[in-house]
């Protein structure tokens, strides 16, 4: 019988994570796990930034990072200085070739090519479905069936938050082009964080250019919006913008395309004492921002933690104050999406920007935290709060 203590859906940035962090502790060494995913050998299919102070975990596997970063608006442009902070960005394929290391040197970890049909929780475990894969687009109808104590998934729980209309539904999608030119055209010594210089369209857009070296940056034409483009309008909006910097001669050499959720929806609602959702499908995506490398790192080393001492998985995520903040920031962008630009250009020129990130990753004083408050347009925000108050 295929029976496991631990069962992680998905060998995608957290439950990977996971993997690796129960790798390197002692403490599941006598536990059996099986990862389950559709692909091991992954390329660069994710591009992840996050910013921190100081060194950290995980600049080894940094492709570029940067000590200053580019707001742009036409109320306010700056660049700006974020030390002691660091902006960091990590391509995909580093990140799982280095995890997978670690990971394939313990005999108790085992990996299964498999497409997850279903899963539920049954007395004293959880039941999955499987049904075996030929390559990575073809499966057959031989069923596998695998037991474990407890599963930990990251695949999509996005149908619970679509058939609901209690907390606002956006999301932050996105077209991306690696382009290259045979001469120096980057300034590589800062990231544009965001660049709303470009037509908004009733909704809030901008780009976000990290510059690798002087001759190869990342372009990404992003919205924050209910409702995606054609691909056809992405990349128009880039050629658009690299025309205006008068970048003409270059060549793709890689595209990324995305849709990540941004949602105040209850995801901890859905987890059960054997089932725990994670990574985006938990609601471990900042939902104000569309970040979630970071909270995934800091979320894997808790939960691994918390798997040493407490048996039930409802238990383990909290409420903080952080979910009401992003709660309400998304119910403004949701009903008045046109003032992203707005909003965004009045809380980098009022507040300071170390503040900021500090908000954003959720480890702000209610000192700062009120800064923040202050530093945006109040009309909306103050409807909005008294909305949810009542």
């Amino acid at each position: 019988m295929n029976t496991y203590d631990y069962i992680i859906l998905g060998a995608g940035a957290s439950g990977l994570m996971l993997a690796y962090r129960m790798s390197q502790d002692a403490f599941f060494d006598d536990k059996s796990i099986l990862i389950i995913d559709r692909l091991k050998d992954k390329k660069n299919d994710r591009t992840w930034c996050y910013w921190e102070d100081g060194e950290g975990e995980w600049d080894h596997l940094l492709t570029k990072s940067w000590s200053h970063i580019y707001f742009g608006s036409d109320t306010y442009s700056k660049t700006i200085p974020i030390a002691p902070f660091n902006y960091k960005m990590i391509r995909s394929e580093a990140f799982y070739e280095s995890l997978w290391t670690s990971i394939n040197a313990k005999p108790n970890f085992n990996f299964q090519n498999e497409h997850v049909s279903s899963f539920k929780e049954v007395e004293n475990g959880v039941e999955v479905i499987a049904l075996e894969r030929i390559n990575e687009n073809e499966i057959t109808t031989t069923k596998k069936i695998f037991y474990a104590s407890k599963l930990f998934t990251s695949l999509s729980t996005f149908e619970s938050c679509n058939f609901q209309d209690k907390y606002p539904l956006i999301r932050q999608h996105f077209l991306g082009w690696f382009v290259r030119t045979s001469k120096d055209t980057f300034d590589d010594s800062k990231a544009t964080f965001m660049d709303f210089n470009l037509p908004q369209k009733g909704n809030t857009r901008f780009m976000y250019v990290l510059p690798i070296d002087k001759k190869t940056a990342l372009f990404e034409y992003t919205l924050f919006s209910k409702d995606l483009l054609k691909r056809s309008d992405y990349e128009e909006a880039i050629v658009n913008y690299l025309e205006e910097k008068g970048i003409i001669d270059y060549d793709i050499i890689e595209k990324e395309i995305g849709s990540i959720p941004m949602t105040s929806f209850k995801f901890s609602e859905l987890n059960s004492k054997h089932i725990l959702n994670i990574g985006t499908a938990g609601g471990w995506t900042k939902a104000s921002t569309g970040y979630t490398f970071k909270n995934t790192s800091k979320k894997t080393k808790e939960l691994v933690a918390f798997l040493k001492r407490e048996n039930d998985l409802s238990k383990f995520c909290k409420k903080t104050k952080y979910r009401f903040y992003d709660l309400i920031f998304l119910d403004v962008l949701a009903n008045h999406n046109k003032k992203g630009s707005a909003i965004f250009s009045s809380m980098f020129r009022k507040a300071n920007t170390k503040t900021i990130l500090k908000f954003l990753d959720e480890e702000s004083s209610l000192l700062e935290d009120l800064k923040i408050v202050l530093s945006v347009p109040p009309k909306h925000f103050i409807q909005a709060f008294f909305k949810r108050l009542f």
